[in-house]
């Protein structure tokens, strides 16, 4: 069996905390890592602004609350673990009226047994969301209504307009447990290299670290260039659950672990990658 090699090709990698064996692992097989830090840990008892929140529901304060991703809602779920309210959380959200976005938060409340009153459907964006919540109510249902809105990243301001337009009292609500690095010269400097197209492959091994790309891009005023630079890149994802957050941020997978595991990961895409490069490059040609 011949020994895993990237050939030289330019790898990309977003991962924090393990970033120096990651690309040692890399540079073992023959690749040149460009490291690039896309997150941070922030410690679950400095979400205030989601604890508030929790207490406000918890004691009656919001008439609808809109939970807008997944990996949000599980943050949101994990500071009230660490406070040690999950049930009174959970109860309060079942006698609250929630609308979903998407597919992964219903499939959070799902696991916590809670029914969504509004569930926005395909393709899932805050038109869809506000379309869903009209053919709910009539034109004055919303007027007054106290509502939660989950983020995590940026705010939706177009959503967060169509809410008060109907006569909704808005409350934002940040919920994070990984925040943007503190340092974001690498993370930048990634962005301009998937836009100059001076990369090859790209390897992500959590879900967040193509949000905080795309969404770095986005204030570079970069991010079409940045998608375009990511589709002609040979694209490694560690497992399904980061897989399926590329797919929905529109990034095609080329390769996942087959377990998912750091060093799988490496090795197999040392060892795809030269080949699933040149057929993109091929493909691209003709």
């Amino acid at each position: 069996m011949s020994t895993p090699d990237f050939q030289g090709l330019h790898v990309l990698i977003l991962e924090s905390r393990r970033s120096r064996e990651l690309a040692a692992l890399v540079s073992t097989y023959g690749g040149r890592p460009l490291v690039a830090p896309a997150l941070r840990e922030i410690p679950l008892e400095s979400n205030a602004d989601a604890m508030a929140f929790a207490d406000g529901l918890i004691a009656g304060a919001f008439d609808l609350v809109v939970l807008l991703t997944g990996v949000g809602t599980r943050a949101l779920l994990a500071v009230v673990d660490h406070a040690g309210r999950r049930a009174e959380f959970v109860a309060a959200l079942a006698r609250t009226k929630v609308a979903v976005r998407g597919p992964k938060p219903l499939a959070v409340l799902r696991e916590l047994q809670v029914q969504p009153w509004v569930t926005a459907p395909e393709p899932n964006t805050w038109r869809e969301l506000l379309a869903a919540l009209d053919a709910q109510t009539d034109d004055t249902q919303l007027r007054g209504f106290r509502v939660a809105v989950q983020e995590y990243g940026t705010a939706n301001p177009d959503l967060l307009q169509g809410l008060e337009a109907r006569g909704a009292s808005v409350t934002r609500v940040p919920v994070y447990r990984w925040a943007l690095p503190e340092d974001l010269a690498p993370l930048r400097g990634a962005v301009q290299a998937v836009a100059r197209g001076e990369l090859d492959v790209a390897i992500f091994t959590t879900a967040t670290q193509v949000v905080h790309l795309l969404q770095v891009a986005s204030t570079m005023n970069l991010e079409d260039a940045v998608r375009d630079g990511l589709s002609k890149l040979v694209i490694a994802s560690i497992g399904p659950t980061t897989s399926q957050e590329l797919r929905e941020q529109g990034v095609t997978i080329d390769l996942e672990a087959s377990h998912p595991k750091m060093g799988f990961l490496a090795r197999e895409a040392a060892e795809r990658s030269p080949d699933l490069r040149e057929r993109k490059r091929s493909g691209q040609a003709g």
